[in-house]
């Protein structure tokens, strides 16, 4: 009982904070908007959103996990405002600092789709594909790529795993073996489940000959 009150608490102060900083965008006042989200973000966690952002995801997974659960709520409402924040940065003309929480709520996101957390605040993968639209025209980081080629391969997506596999080669920052690993990985699945990934298993067989220099 007291955790289901403990989310629906979450919930209600998630949404009344969205609607608070939804309602400031149609103002205009962006600068207000940002206020209330680190105003929130240091109510909640004693974290300000600069500092969310200077953290890896792996030392904000460590801060959200608690006698080794990870307290996905408490990372989903991070990245949700981690999202908005992004959005207004965006309309201020603050491009580099809009890029930086763009790529945080990506990652966050992932990290929950991953853990298969339940979407008690919001769906994690509609929010992925929402924010890899507006990723679209930059150049990700290397960190960015691993942990997307890591989620398309999870998501059965092996058709877009493999194009970020070859990303990741093309920077020389994954290995020819590390990759065979993948393609080894893919040959597990079934035919049909290939074919659904949009990479037939000649195309996986003919990428690992390839890479083995057959």
């Amino acid at each position: 009982m007291f955790q289901r009150d403990y989310f629906m608490r979450m919930i209600e102060q998630m949404t009344e904070a969205v609607g608070q900083i939804m309602n400031l965008k149609r103002e205009r006042k962006q600068e207000e908007a940002l206020f209330v989200i680190d105003d929130w973000l240091n109510k909640r966690f004693r974290l300000s959103s600069k500092l969310i952002r200077s953290l890896s995801d792996e030392d904000l997974l460590k801060v959200m996990t608690t006698n080794g659960i990870v307290e996905t709520d408490n990372m989903g409402a991070i990245a949700v405002l981690m999202k908005q924040e992004a959005e207004l940065c965006g309309e201020l003309d603050r491009e580099d600092e809009s890029f930086a929480a763009y790529i945080k709520a990506l990652h966050l996101f992932i990290r929950l789709s991953l853990i298969g957390a339940e979407p008690t605040i919001i769906e994690p993968r509609g929010q992925i594909e929402e924010l890899l639209v507006q990723l679209e025209p930059y150049e990700l980081p290397i960190s960015t790529k691993r942990l997307l080629m890591e989620w398309y391969e999870a998501e059965a997506k092996f058709n877009l795993a493999e194009d970020m596999m070859h990303e990741l080669l093309d920077d020389q920052m994954l290995q020819a073996a590390d990759a065979a690993t993948i393609y080894k990985r893919m040959l597990l699945h079934s035919d049909e489940d290939l074919e659904a990934g949009g990479l037939p298993r000649d195309e996986v067989v003919q990428g690992l000959q390839a890479l083995l220099g057959a």
